[in-house]
């Protein structure tokens, strides 16, 4: 049986990943900071070992890397790293023994698409903080693989949905009126005629990508696009939306700065982070070499995200019952 040690195992993607491990015959150590549970309750949990690690202490004085090799892993899947330095401790700790070393990356890794659908192979162009570091953490991975160390395998998600926690909205941000307005026929506003791109997937079909590189040894050194089938328009998103409440949108499109005076400064600025890219990205590669079928499109992924919140008490849709329609 391989040990297979997940390194953020009760986020949103180890939450569907470990039960998805155990149901496929793997020993599962779930490392995390021991903070909450998991968004999704299996009785897969119950035969999972867990180890409470605040990865951000160890790294600080260096033990992060160290304690995840003490786990003897055959397969060691982070889904929390972010600054090459992490990663570099990390690989230098399980080089003698060289398990397999699945990654969480991000499609940020590209800055603004010159060609869609975006491929794996396109010339990185990310800027900001956290797809910058990602994009260092990936050439990292890749120059292990190839110099015959630990073998990586990088994953990058889109923008991960489900339910439990608050999705990135039509509007590009976490605005929870986006819904309402939607649900209610009261007016949208959008930016650049909601011709924006967004690139979500559900957190079941990442942790589908995840469990498919385990098996693919011609994975190793390669990078996956992991989203759903298609990207979509804002103003895709916003009619999907609003016919599971049996309407059309009211949609205004509006320019950055009244977009920014009606959503305000927080809420445009998400939305500008995550539609500036314009990134459509390719699965074309990952459905070749991992079997990567997303079992879930985008309206898909987001319908559950948002019948969860609303039974959350996060999200007024003024009482109006909705259906899945695509």
């Amino acid at each position: 049986m391989r040990r297979v040690v997940v390194v953020g195992a009760t986020g949103h993607i180890g939450s569907y990943l470990v039960p998805r491990l155990v149901r496929g015959g793997y020993e599962v150590i779930a490392v995390s900071r021991g903070i909450r549970g998991p968004y999704l309750q299996s009785p897969q949990w119950d035969s999972v070992t867990t180890v409470t690690v605040d990865r951000a202490a160890a790294d600080a004085e260096g033990s992060f890397g160290a304690q995840v090799a003490a786990l003897r892993p055959d397969v060691v899947i982070d889904l929390i790293c972010f600054t090459a330095t992490s990663a570099q401790q990390l690989v230098d700790a399980l080089r003698p023994s060289r398990p397999l070393l699945v990654h969480c990356g991000t499609i940020w890794v590209h800055g603004p698409a010159l060609r869609v659908p975006v491929a794996e192979d396109e010339p990185r162009t990310a800027y900001g903080e956290y797809g910058t570091g990602k994009a260092e953490i990936e050439a990292l991975l890749h120059r292990e693989t190839r110099a015959g160390g630990v073998p990586a395998i990088v994953l990058h998600p889109g923008h991960i949905t489900g339910p439990g926690w608050p999705v990135i909205t039509p509007a590009g941000n976490l605005d929870p009126a986006v819904w309402t307005r939607l649900a209610t026929g009261q007016p949208l506003a959008l930016p650049d005629h909601g011709l924006g791109i967004l690139n979500h997937v559900h957190a079941d079909d990442v942790a589908q990508a995840f469990e498919r590189a385990l098996s693919r040894p011609a994975a190793a050194g390669g990078s996956f696009h992991v989203v759903a089938a298609q990207a979509m328009t804002l103003r895709g998103l916003a009619t999907g939306a609003a016919r599971w409440f049996g309407r059309e949108p009211v949609l205004e499109f509006v320019d950055w700065a009244e977009f920014g005076r009606r959503a305000g400064p927080e809420h445009a600025e998400t939305t500008r982070e995550h539609t500036f890219r314009g990134i459509a990205a390719s699965i074309a590669r990952a459905r070749e070499v991992l079997g990567y079928a997303p079992r879930f499109s985008s309206l898909e992924a987001l319908h559950e995200a948002l019948a969860w919140l609303v039974a959350d008490g996060q999200v007024d849709v003024g009482g109006q019952q909705f259906r899945l329609a695509t």
